[in-house]
């Protein structure tokens, strides 16, 4: 069963000349729509899930090692993900009051 997920990973502490690199290798790991660039750092998010029986920590090594490769050197990459499954939404009538 897939999960779907918002994911975002910002990288610091990277070679200034590998950002190309390490924002491909990490959108060949997810579908990342959108890309910040800030001083020495790269945030990029987007929605999709994990399948397969893969599991948060699990993505978090693979595009994390993926990364490091891209860079030739280790970096930080912090990740974030949310569950968005399991946000619990309903749906309630409104009904008129007869006091105004």
């Amino acid at each position: 069963m897939s999960r779907y997920y918002e994911m975002m990973v910002t990288v610091s502490d990277m070679a200034p000349d590998r950002k190309d690199a390490i924002e491909e290798a990490a959108r060949g790991e997810w579908d990342f729509g959108d890309c910040c660039e800030g001083e020495g750092c790269l945030t990029l998010s987007g929605d999709g899930r994990l399948g397969g029986g893969e599991t948060e920590d699990e993505f978090a090594q693979r595009i994390t090692k993926e990364i490091w490769q891209a860079n030739g050197q280790f970096c930080s990459v912090p990740i974030s993900s949310t569950r968005t499954t399991t946000i619990d939404y309903r749906t309630l009538p409104v009904q008129p009051s007869r006091n105004g």
